[in-house]
């Protein structure tokens, strides 16, 4: 893909994890809520494209088949995924934090891993510009 094209790839990718992150601060600063608990959900952002990332790295992507390597990779990144969907209702459940606040950092969550697998899908492929130069 050529430049003109990643422009507004790259903008909506932007746009996309602001808007999820202000979800996510929503939930923690409202005066309503005032809890900043679901701030731990920044970990799971930060952790769930790596084992991915490794995997891409250590596979050699010629093999049609199905690879353990990476199949492990999306186990472990669906494992993160949905550890960061149930954190926020366990605390909703144990009242740590309001349902409001839990509706607005699960919105987030949305938002946020709808990005993260918009930048795989939109850098995944092994042309001239990836996320493998990054």
């Amino acid at each position: 893909m050529t430049g003109t094209i990643m422009t507004p790839a790259l903008i909506s990718l932007s746009f996309g994890g602001a808007i999820g992150l202000m979800f996510l601060m929503l939930g923690c600063a409202l005066p309503v809520y005032n809890e900043y608990w679901p701030l731990f959900l920044l970990f799971f952002y930060i952790l769930s494209p790596i084992p991915y990332c490794i995997s891409r790295r250590v596979v050699d992507d010629t093999d049609s088949a199905s690879n353990a390597c990476k199949e492990l990779a999306i186990f472990l990144t669906t494992g993160i995924v949905v550890s960061a969907f149930g954190l926020p209702i366990i605390f909703a459940r144990a009242s740590v934090i309001a349902w409001g606040a839990c509706a607005l950092v699960l919105t987030g969550n949305i938002v946020i891993f709808g990005t993260i697998l918009g930048f795989f899908l939109v850098f995944g492929s092994n042309d001239d510009f990836s996320w493998q130069q990054w």
